[in-house]
């Protein structure tokens, strides 16, 4: 099967203004996320890593236990900076490019593993995996990372928050390029690396409201989703539509399921079903 390279979903300052909420907003990975994928594609001290669309470098500041090197690419100078100062609290070293998926090359060198935190879709993916086929080695992986809140008591706030998220981006102009009717799986499946896995890991938090604020304003369609966008004025949105949640300690109880879509060239996964979900 063949899928079409597809329209540029390029925004690259898109995240300008968002950027610096990302490190306190977004929820981080679980830590254990990142040994588990280590652990299942063997990736060990002479690996090296590509974290593409890299963000506030989460996944490249987990993998750096787990490589000998991690290349952080994001065509963002703001998200490049938050990285920067992320990886130097963490005391971890990543070599940072700024540039994009549309940019890779044999000048990057070889990799064992490719990642990409919520941002796979806003590349050519078939033409981004045909690039990686030239830079990943002999069994190495992509992984598409990503979050989820799973349907439980402790999430029950999850529902004011997207209404409210929905309401704010509905103007946003990269809307139509985030809902491609092809799914990453099919994408995958139709590339050299066709055999998938899924990890996931569970974690309960306490995160702090003013957190939740940031992560509301660290979605790109809530800068560019409504016209004469006051920042303020979502952020006080977001305490009152998230009020109901909030706790004596000023946290609001969550429960984050970090997961990796793991995927492989089927030749080079020994005694490996072909597409395992």
């Amino acid at each position: 099967m063949t899928v079409m390279s597809e329209p540029n979903n390029f925004f690259p300052q898109r995240f300008k203004d968002a950027a610096r909420h990302y490190t306190t907003g977004r929820p981080a990975y679980p830590k254990l996320l990142a040994r588990r994928v280590a652990e299942l594609i063997g990736l060990d001290a002479d690996g090296r890593v590509l974290d593409i669309g890299t963000g506030p470098g989460f996944l490249a500041i987990d993998f750096a236990p787990w490589a000998s090197e991690v290349i952080a690419l994001d065509p963002s100078p703001e998200m490049l900076a938050a990285a920067q100062a992320n990886a130097a609290e963490a005391e971890v070293e990543i070599r940072f490019v700024q540039g994009s998926s549309y940019d890779l090359g044999e000048g990057f060198g070889r990799f064992k593993l490719a990642t990409f935190g919520r941002s796979f879709h806003w590349t050519d993916r078939a033409g981004t995996l045909a690039a990686l086929d030239r830079l990943i080695v002999a069994g190495g992986a992509v992984a598409l990372f990503g979050d989820r809140f799973p349907d439980l008591p402790q999430n029950a706030w999850r529902a004011a928050f997207k209404a409210l998220l929905d309401r704010c981006g509905e103007e946003d102009p990269a809307r139509r390029e985030l809902r491609s009717p092809v799914n990453h799986e099919t994408v995958l499946l139709a590339s050299a690396f066709d055999h998938l896995e899924r990890v996931s890991v569970l974690e309960r938090r306490r995160t702090p409201l003013q957190h939740f604020v940031d992560r509301a304003l660290s979605f790109g369609k809530t800068w560019h989703g409504r016209p004469g966008f006051k920042p303020e004025a979502l952020a006080e949105e977001t305490r009152h539509a998230l009020r109901p949640w909030v706790q004596d300690d000023g946290a609001i109880e969550e429960i984050v399921e970090g997961h990796a879509l793991v995927a492989r060239r089927p030749a080079e996964v020994t005694g490996a079903a072909r597409s395992s979900f």
